[in-house]
């Protein structure tokens, strides 16, 4: 019985997300719009654009280093005695 339930709930959710969808206009196609233009005019704002993009590349990568940083001072080993026997070693 709530299995039944369950998955009519989600049938009606997943229809609602369905028809509730609004077309939209791409931001990429307006901002390429706008640079075109302002290239031709003689204005920077391609520069910042460019800026702005390399930015938001640069901050998932700079967030990954920070945690592996810390991930790898936190659990590296110090002081570890490495005791090898002074036997020769049979690898067959």
């Amino acid at each position: 019985m709530k299995a039944g339930l369950k998955t009519v709930v989600i049938l009606f959710v997943f229809s609602l997300m369905l028809i509730s969808v609004k077309p939209v206009h791409a931001q990429c196609s307006q901002c390429a719009a706008q640079v075109e233009t302002s290239s031709k005019n003689g204005s920077s704002a391609a520069n910042g654009l460019n800026k702005g993009i390399l930015f938001l590349l640069a901050a998932p990568y700079l967030a990954v280093t920070a945690v592996g940083l810390v991930w790898y001072k936190k659990y590296r080993r110090k002081n570890v005695n490495i005791d090898m026997p002074a036997k020769k070693l049979n690898l067959n």
